[in-house]
């Protein structure tokens, strides 16, 4: 190539140096109830909020400081219905509770001789715990299938154990000669409650949880409970050192804060919205459904001779109506917190959990097997209520099913005055053909069909 060429061909430019790239950060605000919040994405990818300006009076920011602080983020729409009775309640619970601590811990010191300095209450205090407290947490931890079951009625039992134990203590003066028994045994109750009580508060928490926050509710509800706690121990120093520093004041105020310490845990637990099955809540849930069905029933009554398509066009218009499933949340007052196992006619006065040979005949349950191979539930009819045996591996839609076809079976043996194989018969046709709508409107309104909580029942297998 000669020269004359080479001043022909173009000239390379030298490669452009690019600036480096800096990222700008992907900011906005957003202004609402007088208040001016900028949202920036870092370039970690975490989202920061930052007040700009705030022109609301002082007590609304102070409320909002302590919903962040004590209530689950999103509160009220991210929690189910009754959550805030819940906690007024918890916190009423917690406070009362911190005082009459305080209280027998001043009688525990006086009834052995001692003057009440933090020492010598922690070296009683530890000699107690590590005792009969621990008697009392080992027999509590063997019931934690019926806690299960029944989370409300052990919470309230635990409530009543707890306050049981704390009276002893505060009545330990009165008998110095026996310290060390009464002691005992107010930490025995005291060590059943804090099993029973501890056991059943994830199963309350979780069935406020709207949003997969079950963290977050548990993390508030247990700062709720720290603040009550440290206010109830201030006022229980208040009341040591004036009203209660005589025995005949505590033996006043004792009583009084342990009323409405268990009233409070009652409203506490009327308020939750359990969404789990036991045999108390799948009754209730029959019994509304049924009363609307029972135009249905009634004219399956009068004319059973009638052919059994016709009687199966009646049940699918019904069910294609306004059949009544009950929420978790309808069925929280309603619930019997103290005698959980009573029957519910209109649910077919069912009983779950009895042993299978004490029910059923060998020959019986050939015979029901035979009629019904794919079931996972049994039923024995009796002059006052039906048995209903699951087997093993039963879940909560398996008893559903048995329920409803003891229910109807109950409801047209009235007029048959027993329940003969054709009548089971047509109540498990009938069970049929509302049990997939039935079962898709519990689902949509929370209930957990996956699985039967009955306690410690028994279940059988083959």
């Amino acid at each position: 190539m000669n020269l004359l060429d080479k001043l022909k061909m173009p000239k390379k430019e030298p490669d452009e140096v690019k600036p480096p790239k800096v990222e700008v950060p992907v900011y906005w605000l957003e202004t609402s109830d007088s208040v001016s919040r900028r949202y920036e994405f870092e370039p970690h990818g975490y989202l920061t909020v930052k007040v700009v300006n705030d022109s609301r009076p002082i007590y609304h920011r102070v409320a909002e400081s302590f919903l962040n602080k004590f209530f689950p983020a999103g509160y009220p729409y991210s929690v189910n219905e009754g959550y805030l009775r819940y906690t007024q309640f918890r916190a009423l619970q917690h406070l009362t509770s911190a005082a009459l601590s305080v209280l027998s811990t001043q009688s525990l010191l006086f009834a052995a001789g001692l003057r009440p300095t933090p020492a010598q209450a922690t070296a009683v205090s530890w000699i107690l715990k590590d005792g009969m407290q621990h008697v009392g947490k080992l027999i509590c931890s063997n019931l934690g299938a019926r806690m299960d079951s029944e989370p409300k009625r052990w919470r309230i039992l635990a409530d009543v154990l707890y306050d049981l134990g704390t009276g002893l203590e505060v009545l330990s003066p009165l008998c110095p000669h026996l310290f060390l028994e009464v002691a005992g045994l107010g930490n025995f109750a005291k060590g059943m409650a804090v099993v029973a009580a501890r056991a059943t508060r994830l199963p309350i928490y979780s069935s406020f949880a709207k949003e997969g926050n079950l963290s977050d509710i548990f993390a508030k509800g247990e700062a709720i409970s720290t603040l009550f706690n440290v206010v109830g121990m201030g006022v229980g120093i208040q009341l040591a050192s004036t009203v209660c520093s005589s025995m005949q004041g505590k033996m006043i105020v004792g009583p009084l804060l342990s009323i409405v310490h268990v009233l409070s845990v009652v409203e506490e637990m009327r308020a939750v919205p359990v969404n789990s099955l036991n045999p108390q809540r799948t009754a209730m849930i029959v019994a509304d459904f049924l009363k609307v069905c029972f135009i249905c029933t009634v004219w399956t009554q009068n004319f059973i001779c009638m052919p059994r398509f016709f009687i199966r066009l009646i049940f699918q218009l019904n069910s294609t109506q306004t059949g009544k499933v009950s929420s978790p949340a309808d069925l929280r007052y309603r619930e019997d917190l103290l005698f959980h196992g009573r029957l519910i006619e209109d649910a077919g006065n069912v009983k779950v959990g009895r042993a299978l040979h004490k029910v059923v005949k060998p020959s019986k349950l050939k015979e029901w097997k035979e009629i019904f191979p794919e079931e996972k539930f049994v039923l024995s009819p009796g002059n006052k209520w039906t048995d209903m045996l699951l087997e093993h591996n039963a879940t909560g839609e398996d008893a559903v099913r048995g329920w409803l076809v003891a229910a109807y079976a109950a409801s047209m043996g009235k007029s048959f005055h027993e329940p003969s194989a054709s009548v089971l018969q047509d109540a498990y046709d009938k069970m049929n053909i509302v049990f997939t709508p039935f079962l898709c409107e519990l689902q949509a309104k929370g209930w957990h069909t996956d699985r039967f909580l009955d306690g410690t029942g028994s279940r059988f297998a083959f």
